[in-house]
């Protein structure tokens, strides 16, 4: 599934994204994120540890959803409703280091590369305002 092509925009930029799961309560649960979109595949990729209770929760309940905010124009946002399709680790923490790069424009040394895992989210529906 592809985004609105008027919202792609949201996905290519270094922005926050607003990651929603499921708590074992039901409840939601929101933590802001960085993300890497890849529009040949369509999906969205993140990193984290498993260390965090969104590990858990999402090992749990895979449902996640996103919301990414125009940082020009706040009125104007893109949310993804998804699944976690993967989770893989990443021993070396390569794939934090490209987020690093992508939101900071610098990649050191990552300390918790023994715990880090990046999930693969498949987007099963859009929004737009």
């Amino acid at each position: 599934m592809q985004p609105p092509q008027t919202h792609v925009d949201l996905l290519e930029r270094p922005l926050f994204a607003h990651l929603a799961t499921v708590r074992p309560d039901g409840s939601p649960q929101v933590n802001p994120m960085w993300f890497l979109w890849d529009g040949e595949k369509g999906i969205l990729k993140l990193t984290h540890t498993k260390e965090r209770h969104n590990y858990r929760y999402i090992q749990r309940d895979p449902r996640v959803a996103l919301s990414i905010a125009d940082p020009d124009d706040q009125y104007r946002y893109l949310q993804v409703r998804g699944v976690v399709d993967s989770i893989e680790d990443d021993p070396t923490g390569h794939f934090f280091q490209v987020l690093s790069q992508r939101y900071r424009g610098t990649a050191g040394a990552v300390l918790d590369r023994d715990v880090r895992v990046i999930f693969t989210v498949r987007p099963t529906g859009f929004k737009t305002h």
